[in-house]
This record gives C-alpha cells, sequence and structure tokens, in this order.
C-alpha cells in the first residue's frame, strides 16, 4: 500500500510528465530535421548545396577511383571469364539497372528534385544523353579489342589509355570553343607533363589493333563532351547528379539499342543465362550505376580535366601497385613513367588548390568592401554623437 501510494504522488506524477514531455519534444525535434532534409530534396537548390555537403571533391573523387578500379576488373572477367562478349549489350544492361534504380528512388521520395524546365532546355539534356551513350559504349568496345596487361589483376592499361591521353587537350581545346575558358600557362605544362608520362608507362604495352584504334579515336570526342556537359550541367545549372542521371537515362538506352547491331557480333539475345554469368553480370551492373554516380559528382565537384587526370592516376597506381604488391616488372621505363606522371598530377593539384583559394579570397573582399562603404544606420549615428558628448564633457 505504501508503494501505491508513493507511485501515486504528485512529486512521481510530475516526473513522469516531465519525461513524456521531453520525449516529446526529441520527437519534435527529429520530425523537424526529417522536415528539412526532405524539403531540402524537394527543391534543386536545396538538393544541390545538400550535394556539396556530402560529397565534396575529397570524397567524390575518392569514391569514383575506388568504384572505375573495380568495374574494369568486373568487365574483364564478365567479357573475358564469363563469355559475355557483347560491349554495347552490357553498356545497356548498366545503363538499364540504373534506370530502375533510380525509379525506385522516386518511388520512395528520395531522388532530388530537378531545376525548372526553363533552365535547362531539353537540347541539352538531349545531348548529355548521345553522348553519354557513345562514351560508354565506345569505351566498353575499346576496352574488348585493345590490348590490356595482367597484373594478377585484370586491368586496361593498352591502346584504350592512349586514346585516353587524347581526352585531355580535346577538353581543354573544347572547352574554350564552345565557354571561352582558358587554361593557365603552368596548367598546361603539368597536364603535358602527366600526358607525357602516362604515354611513357603505358607505350610498352600497346598492341596494334585496326578495329579497336578506329573505336578508341571514335571515344574521344563523345567522352570530353560527356565530362564538359555533366560538370557545367551541374555547376551552372544546379542539377544533381542523380537529377541528371533519372533525365538522361532513357536518352542513353534508346541509343544503346540503336548502337547494339552495329558494334556487337551477333547472339547476344541467344547467350546462356546461368546462376554465375547472372551474378557476374548484376555484379557489373551494380558497379556501373556506382561508377556513372560518383563521376558525376566528381565532375560536379572539381571539372572535366580533374576527372580526366584521376583517370590517369588510377592507370599509373594500378600499374606501380602491381609492380610493389604482386611482383609484377612493367619494365624501368615504364615505372619512370608512371612517377613522372604522378609527379605532373601533384603540380596540377597544387595549383588547383591556389587558384581555388585565390578564387575564395577575391569573393571575400568586395563582400568586405561593401560592408565598409554601408551607410550608417541612426542608431549608430547617435551612438558617435554620445562619444563625442562624453569626450567634450572629460
Amino acid at each position: 500500500m505504501g508503494l501505491l501510494s508513493f507511485l501515486r504522488g504528485k512529486d512521481v506524477r510530475r516526473f513522469i510528465k516531465r519525461k513524456d514531455s521531453d520525449a516529446g519534444d526529441a520527437g519534435r525535434a527529429l520530425e523537424e530535421l526529417r522536415g528539412v532534409l526532405y524539403s531540402e530534396l524537394r527543391t534543386s537548390e536545396g538538393a544541390k548545396r545538400q550535394q556539396q555537403r556530402l560529397c565534396g571533391p575529397v570524397v567524390a573523387m575518392t569514391f569514383n577511383f575506388l568504384v572505375a578500379v573495380g568495374i574494369i576488373m568486373a568487365n574483364k572477367l564478365v567479357m573475358g571469364k564469363v563469355g559475355f562478349n557483347f560491349p554495347i549489350y552490357l553498356t545497356l544492361i548498366h545503363y538499364s539497372s540504373a534506370w530502375v534504380l533510380l525509379a525506385i528512388f522516386k518511388a520512395f521520395s528520395l531522388l532530388p528534385a530537378s531545376p525548372p524546365s526553363k533552365t535547362t532546355p531539353f537540347s541539352s539534356l538531349f545531348s548529355l544523353g548521345v553522348v553519354m551513350a557513345f562514351a560508354s559504349g565506345l569505351a566498353n568496345t575499346s576496352l574488348k579489342h585493345n590490348s590490356f596487361l595482367t597484373i594478377k589483376l585484370i586491368c586496361s592499361v593498352g591502346f584504350y589509355q592512349m586514346a585516353k591521353i587524347a581526352v585531355t587537350p580535346t577538353i581543354v581545346l573544347a572547352e574554350f570553343i564552345l565557354f571561352r575558358k582558358t587554361v593557365t600557362f603552368n596548367k598546361i605544362l603539368a597536364l603535358a607533363v602527366v600526358s607525357v608520362g602516362v604515354a611513357v608507362a603505358t607505350v610498352t604495352d600497346l598492341e596494334f589493333n585496326l578495329f579497336g584504334a578506329c573505336i578508341a579515336v571514335a571515344w574521344i570526342i563523345p567522352s570530353s563532351i560527356n565530362k564538359i556537359l555533366w560538370s557545367n550541367l551541374q555547376q551552372q545549372g544546379n542539377w544533381t547528379a542523380l537529377a541528371l542521371m533519372w533525365k538522361t537515362t532513357p536518352v542513353t538506352i534508346f541509343f544503346l539499342v540503336a548502337l547494339m547491331p552495329w558494334l556487337d557480333p551477333p547472339g547476344g539475345f541467344s547467350f546462356v543465362w546461368n546462376l554465375g554469368n547472372s551474378s557476374a553480370v548484376l555484379i557489373s551492373a551494380l558497379l556501373g550505376f556506382l561508377l556513372q554516380w560518383s563521376g558525376a559528382l566528381a565532375l560536379g565537384a572539381t571539372s572535366a580535366t580533374s576527372h580526366v587526370v584521376l583517370g590517369q592516376f588510377k592507370t599509373c597506381v594500378i600499374l606501380l601497385g602491381g609492380y610493389v604488391l604482386f611482383d609484377s616488372d612493367p619494365g624501368f621505363v615504364s615505372i619512370c613513367g608512371a612517377v613522372t606522371a604522378l609527379l605532373g598530377m601533384s603540380v596540377y593539384t597544387s595549383l588547383n588548390l591556389k587558384e581555388s583559394q585565390e578564387s575564395s579570397s577575391s569573393n571575400q573582399t568586395p563582400k568586405q568592401s561593401s560592408s565598409a562603404l554601408k551607410p550608417k544606420s541612426t542608431e549608430d549615428t547617435t551612438e558617435e554623437t554620445n562619444v563625442k558628448d562624453d569626450s567634450n564633457v572629460v
């Protein structure tokens, strides 16, 4: 009876009521936080700010680097050991799987909002979808037909990498023609050192294949325009990576279907599927979605040229990693070329950091000067007169 009377007392009831109110406050705080995050996803500006907060340049480029290494091994496994020698068909599976995942995101309201249609013309989105089909499809086709070096990991460092070197000057020239964007002389020197180093590192593995060489050369321009459009639309048009993927992937799928009869060998639809083959292709498709997403994040956070330098960094790391970890012998000349390319990449990165610091400081200076030129309020003038009066009294 004494315990029951204690539990019915005013102090105990007041304590329980206070705990209920604390729990209610915590619940309301969580609801408000969820509401803020949901509202940010509902507007393109908010979704873009959230992407910039979560995926800065370092995070986005590291993410893209890891996925790119993984998908090279997965694609070589699918086209080599599994025997699925249909690169355009494989690319179509990648983008179809990506579109299904994006549709699931949209069904659960997880897909960021797109900017208004007036801000971005349909021709820009359509062009991005077209060049993305050619860039991705021709990349896998080139990877199939051009030489590759086995370093106890299967990775492509042959003629396809030589074509990737040509993407760098193509991007610089295209950005100048389209947007009048110039590059400093020091950056040009750094990029030249990177290109020469990668060429020296990979030229020993070069085996000429006429059809593969034609595919690699044809891949250069779509790949360059693809990177430029991804970077420009995100940085200038308030697009997020996922929202832009959702809008352009159907166009890419359509043109991949059109490319299949021309570039794929016959027999794609008669391929024998089993659990092992299906699992390998699905893993490749998942990595393909992550590669597209991480590449878009990296292009939105940096630039098209920086993304190409990241791909060349991947090549050098694979070559040197095979030498250090797996006792492969690419040759003294290739090692010197890879080290030279890494030095050029370090100089290019430092120049970019210095340029970003200068731009941020220049953006802060006008704000300070505008605040200095701002007219004084009546409260400020009255305070000054009071100070003057006090000084006269003293």
